[in-house]
């Protein structure tokens, strides 16, 4: 699970003067603050009144993710950065508000993979019609509905424009954040497999993604399943892969730039770069055990080997310099060892003229193992 904090939004949908809508997100934003510090989730009020978005005014549909106006774009920013939603909204005629319904089709793909809650309010029916109204939409829209929500009658709940004390009634709001954020938790696989800037690979089931600080917890624990066979090889625990600590390779991954490979939550493989001089710098190569075999580190090493600087004239790696399966698959793929100080052996592959790396046909090698370097 990544250690990066869920961002959910408060959505009062009511644009009318005077609604009760803002005093009830107030209440529930209150309610579940101190929930929400304990399950790491960040809660951000947003209301449409405020947001003053036209009826739906851009050319193109929202399929396309072109926006044309400045409204949609900051629509659109502050939808694509949540995790979940909570919908504060009143019932009129048996259905949802029609600045919320504008809201939802402004936009596409930004909604898709995140849980949304209900916090109805109305007469007769507590705005239930409302809830069932907008599920009907956002399941369109791929935002999964939860199954826990909070209906409020006015006449029961409501008094001079403020909400009754009722332990009951936050209790009941505090079950909806946690439903929530357990949902969200489990679709974010889903939300970053569909994002713009994950690649899906040959690997079925998987995607890349660039690594940042909070995928830190993950590396780690990847590093100390991988690391440990290099050390046996080696015979030496002095290796900084298993001995980094969390607030270290977080730090690292600020200076590094790092490639994962997941499925389904789970980081199975790694690899980061960065220039030094005129020199690119490969390291952290790492595939789970269950993985090798299966090209995977090859995959990884040649997209990292492409993402080089222009300008750099060598690719510059290390292993163990017992590591011996480490080296012949890095001299498969056109690394000489340029040095070796009994620890540690330091490989190079040159960059030809035309900007090509190594030997190309070198690169179409069969080689079937993996490797940490």
């Amino acid at each position: 699970m990544s250690t990066k904090p869920l961002r959910v939004v408060i959505l009062i949908c009511s644009t009318r003067p005077g609604a009760l809508g803002p005093a009830i997100g107030q209440w529930l934003t209150d309610t579940i603050t101190p929930r929400a510090d304990e399950l790491g989730a960040e809660l951000l009020p947003v209301s449409l009144a405020d947001l003053a978005l036209p009826f739906l005014d851009e050319e193109d549909e929202p399929a396309s993710g072109h926006y044309r106006h400045q409204h949609t774009q900051r629509w659109s920013a502050t939808v694509e950065a949540a995790d979940g939603f909570i919908a504060v909204t009143p019932e009129y005629n048996y259905g949802m508000p029609a600045a919320f319904k504008n809201a939802l089709d402004y936009l596409g793909r930004e909604w898709a993979w995140k849980p949304m809650g209900f916090v109805s309010y109305g007469n007769t029916s507590a705005g239930t019609r409302s809830v069932q109204h907008a599920k009907q939409v956002v399941t369109t829209l791929r935002l999964v509905p939860l199954g826990a929500t909070l209906a409020l009658r006015i006449a029961d709940t409501i008094t001079d424009g403020r909400l009754r004390p009722d332990p009951g009634r936050e209790q009941v709001a505090i079950g909806v954040l946690d439903e929530l954020v357990r949902l969200a938790h489990a679709l974010r696989p889903m939300r970053e497999r569909s994002h713009p800037a994950s690649r899906t690979t040959p690997l079925p089931g998987t995607y890349t993604r660039a690594l940042t600080p909070d995928d830190a917890a993950e590396v780690l624990v990847l590093q100390r399943c991988c690391w440990v066979e290099e050390a046996l090889a080696n015979d030496t625990l002095a290796i900084p892969a298993l001995q980094e600590s969390l607030q270290q390779v977080r730090a690292w991954l600020t200076t590094w730039q790092a490639t994962g490979l997941w499925r389904d939550g789970r980081l199975l493989g790694m690899v980061r770069t960065r220039r030094i001089d005129d020199d690119w710098h490969v390291g952290r190569l790492a595939v789970v055990p269950d993985l090798r075999g299966q090209g995977v580190g090859r995959r990884l090493l040649h997209e990292a080997e492409a993402a080089r600087d222009a300008g750099c004239r060598r690719i510059v790696l290390s292993t163990g310099a017992r590591s011996l399966r480490n080296i012949s698959l890095y001299h498969s793929q056109g690394y000489r060892t340029e040095s070796s100080d009994g620890a540690t052996a330091t490989l190079v592959k040159p960059v030809l003229a035309d900007g090509a790396a190594g030997v190309r046909a070198q690169a179409q090698s069969h080689v079937q193992a993996d490797v940490q370097g």
